[in-house]
């Protein structure tokens, strides 16, 4: 009886620390390591049986690997992976494959048919250039910004998104646009030339102008007229309905408007952000673990796909933003609890997910495209937050 009496108590106890926000950032960065090595391996596997024009992870589909040419969207991210292990470690070997990957990216730097070039070029070249400040990458960057900054319109006073679905959108803005600001920001710190500053303050502003609703909820996708500027249409793509808050959008959010802080110091992002965080932790549908589902507003909540990947891109956000506001305590609390949780509960089994970190991402649940997966953008912002949470 007493047995069973302690074994109880044990279990408890064995549960109450699992529940608390704790991350054992050295295990993390070894776990990462050991996937990552793995990931290695099936890459060079799936080439062998694949054309050697993709070069980049993003998810698994059917169980199986599934690598992207460099013009997708998520191609940049596993090399910012391997940057960010080589931040972490300073072991060499990580430099070396970062450099290799990061050189398969480069030539998106012309590419002015998407508006992904932060995603693609700034979180590969971009980490490549503060690790190393190798002339090369600066250079590649600022050419990245110069073809970023063609997709431009003065008349909207915003970047153009996506050049599908003409017959639905005049020229749409998506939220998701924040994240690619950076490099905009990046290109103004390395030349002198003001344009690409303005562009992107120019950017923020609009976006935030007509994306939020009351509550500090965003649209996921905004159509203006071009030609006029005016707003056309408010919906969503990759969100439940166009009146709902899609749990990525609401990360990209809080992320941009934090990351235009660090770069211009105006008190509105600064408060914009701080306002997407109460939305977020405010929320009566998110989840004590503060791993979000995929829509705050999904009809099947509790019986909804979570989405890893909106959960690492807030927990960098908060490691950030802690930095700036005076809800720093606060914010770091939630970003620790955030880690723990993946950390705990949302990471891939050792050696499995083919190289994979995390699980159990959501891409487009309307789509029905890449649910409860692991992607590697989730991979990416958690590696990122593990790099600020270091710093902090």
């Amino acid at each position: 009886m007493n047995l069973l009496r302690i074994s109880g108590a044990l279990i408890l106890f064995t549960s109450v620390i699992s529940c608390s926000p704790k991350v054992n950032v050295h295990k993390a960065v070894r776990n990462a390591e050991h996937q990552t090595d793995l990931m290695l391996k099936e890459i060079t596997n799936k080439k062998a049986t694949k054309s050697m024009n993709l070069v980049s992870p993003r998810t698994l589909e059917n169980g199986e690997l599934k690598l992207v040419p460099s013009k997708d969207w998520t191609s940049g991210f596993f090399p910012g992976e391997l940057w960010y292990l080589y931040e972490m470690t300073k072991n060499e070997k990580w430099k070396t494959e970062a450099m290799t990957y990061t050189a398969q990216i480069e030539q998106e730097k012309m590419n002015s048919t998407t508006h992904d070039m932060g995603f693609k070029v700034y979180c590969s070249v971009g980490n490549g250039y503060r690790l190393t400040k190798d002339e090369h990458y600066k250079n590649v960057v600022i050419q990245a910004a110069k073809t970023l900054s063609t997709r431009f319109n003065p008349n909207v006073g915003a970047i153009r998104s996506w050049d599908h679905h003409e017959d639905e959108w005049g020229f749409p803005v998506i939220i998701d646009n924040m994240m690619n600001l950076e490099l905009l920001f990046e290109a103004t710190k390395l030349t002198g030339d003001s344009t690409f500053y303005q562009i992107a303050v120019a950017h923020a502003n609009t976006t935030m102008k007509n994306h939020f609703r009351a509550d500090y909820s965003t649209w996921h996708v905004i159509s203006y007229n071009p030609e006029t500027g005016k707003v056309e249409h408010k919906n969503t793509h990759q969100g439940y309905s166009d009146a709902s808050a899609w749990a990525r959008g609401q990360a990209w959010a809080i992320y941009g408007y934090t990351m235009c802080y660090r770069y211009t110091r105006n008190d509105k992002y600064l408060k914009q952000a701080e306002h997407v965080a109460t939305f977020i932790f405010n929320n009566k549908n998110m989840p004590k673990d503060l791993v979000p589902y995929w829509d705050f507003d999904a009809p099947g909540i509790p019986n909804e796909p979570r989405d890893i990947s909106a959960a690492a891109v807030i927990a960098s956000a908060l490691f950030e933003l802690a930095g700036y506001s005076a809800n720093k305590t606060d914010y770091l609390a939630k970003a620790n609890r955030i880690l723990s949780s993946i950390q705990n509960m949302y990471s891939s089994p050792k050696s499995g997910n083919k190289g994979f970190i995390l699980d159990h991402s959501t891409g487009s649940k309307p789509s029905d495209s890449e649910v409860d997966v692991p992607l590697s953008y989730a991979d990416y912002y958690y590696l990122e937050a593990l790099v600020r949470k270091q710093g902090k």
